[in-house]
């Protein structure tokens, strides 16, 4: 019989199917044999059976080793007690007397699968940790967190190491000082951990000289201490709505390593020298200590910016080095775009909760002046860091955006035809010709829905040790150097410049970077996508927790997504529902994936992406985090 590894992915319905290159094999829920979603298996392929069109086969062999953890309800009986697993596709866990740890009805946890579920008994396992009672404010989020495996504390070993770290006064030795420039930080009005400041100021010959100074977290947390094995196990900071899920102990993160305003702290400084046409004439990198002398924020620098006199006045002695700010971002900007790279507008949700954890108001978060400012001062560093440690031959953690597959460039550019636009040269494709389409696209309706298909058809970023070029920023080096809070890669980047500063960048040290850099660049790229997940879970879940006060409601939205069970409408307010076909009664729908459309088999009606529609709210699922729409005429 024919075998096949891969991993099971289980449906709703209790089915999977065990992913294979050439051709996914289905297996029924009889044939799992206690293997879990996700799980590593072999499979045996059945010679003449077939599931639709998927060959049939059962799970062999698992290859992945229990515990495994999950998240759910408890299901108290008068018997026994059970938990149902949030993720739908993992049957009910029997949970023993003496391992349920006080758990009572209707209450969130998180349960260790210990043993699997064989010969119709179900599987079992113990209750590790009591999240809530469902329902309770912030329980859902929480669930959603250690779903995810995200844990927001700190194990005691960890929390020990931050408490004995401390500022001290010989830790300025051998550092520039810069306590007595104009230094300060601009972060969103509710941003804790401080990880970046910027100064500036016009030499005498017309060039700019820019300072970002970032928070030197490499000087506390000791390579394979506690703190640092947690932190690279995390490998970001995960912000979830209303809460962070820290990579560093909030002692560090909000504490010791924010640069809060009027404390002296211990930074890595980039500074650059820029002509008038943005080009980045010398740098140095250099250990520093700075005092930010104010805590700004991306409002008030956007009101001042916009020339409100009152908070001009209050921010007199900064508000002349925030319009030269201005000036040299509309500089670094025009050269960005001038070199090819893509900016794509998109329309990302600001959820904002009550009290009990209830979702109050959802609208497109704002992207002001001071926001692209501090992106552009913030990529000016990255780059000139990525670009000073390649030329040096150091072996280094790159922030890399690979070239497109042709393929996926012609499916764009037949996609975009729909819009009567062209895609110039899709089989090498430049970044310049992105760029060209978002630009023809900008303040229309369907804009936001061009930016996310194109972005969808570009490759993921990631990170790694091959200076591979950075196609969205048109940039033949990239890293990520300005946030060692929240980033692992940040953190090792900066240990790298650590060891170059103080000559101890010897052969020795080199090897063993070129050993451990790989698996670090790999688990972070892991993580970075986990975290991403899990904050697009989250927020579905609150949206559709919004719209549940607005059932029968009546709205105009944009098609943004077409699939064979149904047509996807984005709202202004960027929530997203769908209109199932089955449910579209005027007519049988037929999708046509290469026109994304659907079209009516009697009345040849057409829906297409980027059509703008009524829609009437029909449902909305919290559990499920789906809202259904139905058309209105």
């Amino acid at each position: 019989m024919e075998t096949i590894r891969g991993f099971l992915q289980v449906k709703s319905g209790g089915f999977g199917f065990v992913l294979a290159e050439d051709g996914d094999i289905y297996i029924s829920a009889e044939n799992k044999n206690g293997a879990f979603n996700g799980e590593e298996v072999i499979a045996g392929i059945y010679p003449d059976k077939r599931r639709g069109g998927s060959r049939e086969g059962f799970v062999k062999e698992i290859l992945s080793t229990l515990p495994i953890e999950m998240v759910g309800t408890v299901d108290r009986g008068s018997r026994a007690m059970f938990v149902v697993s949030d993720n739908k596709v993992t049957e009910d866990v029997y949970i023993p007397k003496q391992k349920n740890k006080g758990a009572k009805d209707r209450d969130k946890v998180v349960v260790s699968v210990t043993k699997r579920g064989e010969n119709h008994r179900s599987p079992e396992g113990e209750i590790v940790e009591v999240l809530g009672r469902a329902g309770d404010a912030g329980v859902d989020i929480l669930s959603f967190a250690r779903r995810f495996g995200l844990t927001a504390g700190f194990g005691e070993a960890v929390e020990q190491e931050a408490n004995s770290l401390a500022y001290r006064e010989s830790d300025i030795r051998e550092r520039t000082d810069l306590r007595d420039e104009t230094i300060f930080t601009i972060d969103g009005a509710d941003a804790k951990d401080l990880d970046d400041a910027v100064s500036l100021e016009k030499l005498p010959g017309g060039h700019y000289r820019l300072g970002v100074h970032i928070a030197d977290v490499s000087h506390y947390v000791r390579q394979n201490g506690e703190i640092d094995k947690e932190a690279q196990k995390r490998g970001t900071s995960v912000y979830l709505v209303d809460r962070v899920v820290p990579m560093l102990p909030e002692k560090l993160s909000n504490g010791l390593c924010s640069l809060n305003p009027r404390e002296d702290k211990l930074t890595l400084s980039c500074m650059m020298e820029i002509d008038g046409n943005g080009d980045v004439l010398k740098s140095t990198i250099v250990k520093s200590v700075i005092r930010s002398c104010e805590r700004m924020t991306y409002s008030d620098v956007n009101k001042i910016l916009a020339g409100d006199e009152a908070l001009g006045g209050r921010y007199a002695d900064i508000r002349g080095t925030l319009l030269l700010m201005n000036e040299l971002k509309d500089i670094l900007r025009g050269r960005r775009f001038e070199r090819g790279s893509i900016d794509f507008e998109l329309e990302e949700p600001k959820i904002v909760l009550n009290a009990k954890g209830f979702p109050v108001s959802i609208k497109p978060a704002e992207r002001g002046e001071a926001e692209k400012l501090i992106e552009e001062f913030m990529l000016a560093a990255n780059i000139t860091v990525a670009e000073q440690y390649y030329f040096m031959e150091m072996p280094f953690v790159y922030r890399i955006h690979e070239t497109p597959d042709t393929e996926r460039m012609r499916e764009l550019a037949v996609f975009l035809q729909n819009f009567g636009i062209r895609l110039s040269g899709y089989q090498n494709i430049h970044p310049k010709a992105v760029q060209a389409v978002l630009n023809k696209v900008q303040g229309t309706e369907e804009h936001n829905i061009i930016n996310r298909v194109t972005l969808r058809s570009l490759k993921k970023a990631r990170y790694d040790m091959l200076p591979v070029a950075h196609f969205g920023l048109a940039a033949e080096r990239y890293c990520h150097f300005t946030s060692p809070i929240r980033r692992y890669p940040d953190l090792m980047v900066h240990r790298i410049i650590h060891a170059v500063i103080e000559g101890r960048a010897n052969k020795k040290y080199i090897e063993k970077l070129e050993e451990t850099l790989p698996a670090i660049a790999n688990r972070s790229s892991v993580m970075e996508r986990n975290a991403i997940e899990a904050e697009r879970a989250v927020q579905s879940r609150k949206m559709a927790e919004f719209m549940t006060k607005f059932i029968g409601r009546e709205y105009f939205g944009v098609v943004s997504g077409v699939t064979r069970f149904g047509v996807f409408v984005e709202l202004p307010s960027t929530i997203e529902g769908m209109v199932p076909l089955a449910e579209m009664k005027d007519d049988f729908y037929e999708y046509m994936d290469k026109m994304y459309c659907v079209i009516g088999e009697r009345t040849k009606k057409k829906i297409s992406l980027g059509d703008r529609v009524k829609i009437r709210v029909v449902s909305s699922d919290v559990e499920a985090s789906k809202i259904e729409f139905a058309f209105v005429k």
